[in-house]
């Protein structure tokens, strides 16, 4: 299958690293249009560049904003109008007994987790239905589902997107617009290999054995066996989000290596 999304603009949240780094350059190499987004201007710029020396005939340009605030939606959208492809990748995980979690972490995970993805596909989407044409993904996680002890706020959250997003799906009924979460389960990004160097550290082990040991132990019931790479879920994105994934509409499609323990 040749995924081709010349002409299309798509904005990745939270892409300067990790998993919406993987999908932005995922899309880059269609021939997408691709704005990479984070926080940090000169690190924006300089993904921006990266990206678009492997780019596949679309332009890549970046745009700051913090997306975990109404203003950093306001001032991203009030930059990019228009996009056809919205991936709501931005977040943060927090591992912290729920005893532990005061007020202010719930809201602040609730805001960028959750609501960046509100604001963001208030804003966006209709005009994907006006033009009849585009996609929203979510991406949520496997603890959307199996709710994990040692970060229940963070659980939550996804699943509320899950919610969002089968809701939003809703209102594409006879469209060519669709809606639809990516849920992957233990992924090797930046952010969670520094996670599990610190378990390392703790336990005197390698960041090999501390990224096994984390698996058995935290997801016994992973067939996978191991973290999945930032590139393994890019891959199920990237199909969500072409013309090909035009039948698949409100789901929640597990790319989480068989942690959940489900036939659906």
């Amino acid at each position: 299958m040749k995924i081709d999304l010349t002409g299309k603009t798509a904005l990745v949240t939270g892409s300067t690293a990790g998993i919406g780094h993987a999908i932005a350059k995922a899309l880059a190499a269609t021939g997408a249009n691709v704005v990479v987004n984070g926080r940090n201007q000169a690190k924006v710029e300089a993904v921006a560049a990266e990206l678009a020396q492997e780019a596949s005939g679309g332009k890549v340009r970046g745009t700051a904003a913090d997306v975990s605030t109404a203003a950093g939606c306001n001032a991203l959208i009030a930059a990019l109008p228009e996009v056809d492809i919205l991936i709501n990748n931005a977040g943060i995980f927090e591992p912290k007994g729920f005893f532990k979690i005061p007020d202010e972490d719930w809201s602040h995970i609730f805001e960028v987790n959750v609501m960046s993805g509100v604001r963001l596909s208030r804003a966006y989407m209709p005009g994907m239905l006006k033009r009849n044409w585009g996609r929203i993904v979510f991406i949520s996680s496997e603890s959307g589902l199996n709710i994990p002890t040692e970060m229940i706020h963070y659980g939550m959250t996804k699943t509320a997107q899950l919610a969002v997003s089968r809701g939003l799906a809703e209102m594409t009924r006879g469209t060519a617009v669709t809606v639809n979460s990516v849920l992957p389960g233990p992924t090797l990004s930046e952010g969670v290999a520094a996670f599990v160097k610190d378990l390392a550290r703790q336990n005197g082990q390698s960041m090999e054995e501390a990224a096994a040991n984390f698996v058995k132990q935290h997801r016994p019931t992973s067939l996978l066996q191991r973290f999945a790479s930032v590139e393994e879920i890019a891959n199920m994105v990237l199909y969500v989000a072409s013309k090909e994934a035009s039948a698949t509409n409100g789901a929640a499609l597990r790319a989480e290596g068989g942690i959940v323990n489900s036939i659906a």
